[in-house]
């Protein structure tokens, strides 16, 4: 948290206007073309003083994620953000909005906060498309509102190419990352810290650190035989990730949200945005947090698991994130008839598990991928 809290605090010496975004798929190109530095405040971790602001308003059974969040905002962020935006990711977040509100209202500095609702059934619905361009009409207003700023088309075409170019960088940094070019944990961190920059200063690290990956390359290809694939909202603590490859496994994919999930799914350029966030959220890469496209989650991960030939899945779980637990027994049924092993290990906010239990057990699931 104090990484972030830093990072936010070297954007407002620089003039910027900070909106703190909540779910892992925002608007992104939107807020930006409005002037504003949209910084998606996720993969926090508890700071010295835990979770002892959160704990007012949150439940200690709801995610990490909410938990940090809220903490967050009410304690080493309090004061660093212009605004904050969120939508329905999930039944947490989607109460957290009225929260903040009261807390920040408590504590005499409230900050205004911009919603809109995804519809919960497919956007291929006429309604359901009629209902989010809605949505999005009226965010605009309020933007416009709060900028003082009407929506220019043109810079909303350029913002949408300036992000296009970041999920391209992560994608092909991605592929260096499974020949060898950069160890998974160290792509993980160079995509994650897209959450404490700005969107120029990300594209720049993601084009510095893919010039050093191409040169390290080993261009050899992958080893099958243990390649694996990872799953998850959030990346896996860098401890967990060491001992998988310390085991020998090849993590040669991954499906976490805040990785490949939000770098996959990008909309055709248009100036329309209604249009434009119409067709990214009705196509956007399968994620619970995105109601309707779950039912296209088993085949996404079936599709994901032939092309890359993966042996096993590692699932890292967030303690108490309901829609991950629903669908995990669906996908380990769906991978072992066909042959895949999996692994579920959970973490959370209360503390992950110890180098030596993530050793034993990633080891002892290397050793069942040669059976």
């Amino acid at each position: 948290m104090e990484g972030f809290a830093d990072s936010l605090q070297a954007m407002k010496a620089k003039g910027r206007a900070v909106i703190g975004c909540f779910p892992l798929y925002p608007p992104l190109e939107l807020l930006h073309s409005f002037g504003l530095t949209p910084v998606v405040l996720w993969g926090m971790e508890p700071g010295p003083a835990g979770l002892a602001r959160s704990d007012r308003h949150i439940q200690p059974y709801a995610c990490r994620v909410a938990r940090c969040l809220t903490e967050f905002v009410l304690s080493p962020g309090y004061g660093l953000m212009d605004a904050l935006f969120m939508y329905n990711a999930c039944d947490t977040l989607r109460n957290l909005p009225e929260i903040l509100e009261g807390a920040l209202r408590e504590r005499g500095r409230p900050l205004p906060v911009f919603r809109i609702h995804i519809p919960a059934v497919s956007l291929h619905r006429e309604e359901a498309a009629r209902y989010m361009e809605a949505r999005i009409k009226g965010l605009i207003a309020d933007l416009a509102a709060f900028t003082g700023r009407q929506f220019s088309e043109q810079a909303f075409l350029r913002s949408i190419r300036l992000y296009r170019r970041q999920r391209s960088l992560s994608r092909d940094l991605q592929i260096q990352a499974a020949r060898g070019g950069l160890r998974f944990a160290d792509f993980s961190e160079a995509l994650m810290t897209a959450c404490r920059l700005p969107v120029e200063d990300h594209v720049a690290l993601l084009e510095k650190t893919l010039e050093k990956a191409g040169a390290a390359s080993h261009g050899g290809g992958m080893d099958k035989r243990r390649a694996v694939m990872i799953s998850g909202i959030l990346p896996p603590p860098r401890g967990l990730i060491e001992a998988m490859e310390a085991s020998g496994l090849v993590i040669a994919a991954n499906d976490i949200a805040a990785l490949a999930r939000s770098c996959s799914s990008s909309a055709a350029e248009s100036s329309d945005a209604a249009a434009y966030y119409t067709e990214f959220y009705r196509d956007h890469s399968p994620c619970p947090t995105i109601l309707f496209s779950s039912d296209r989650r088993l085949e996404a991960i079936r599709d994901e698991v032939m092309r890359h030939d993966i042996r096993g899945v590692v699932f890292a779980g967030e303690k108490f994130c309901e829609y991950e637990y629903f669908e995990y027994p669906y996908l380990a049924g769906m991978l072992e008839e066909m042959g895949v092993r999996s692994l579920f290990i959970e973490t959370g906010a209360d503390g992950a598990l110890s180098p030596d239990v993530y050793k034993t057990r990633i080891e002892t699931f290397a050793r069942m991928l040669d059976t």
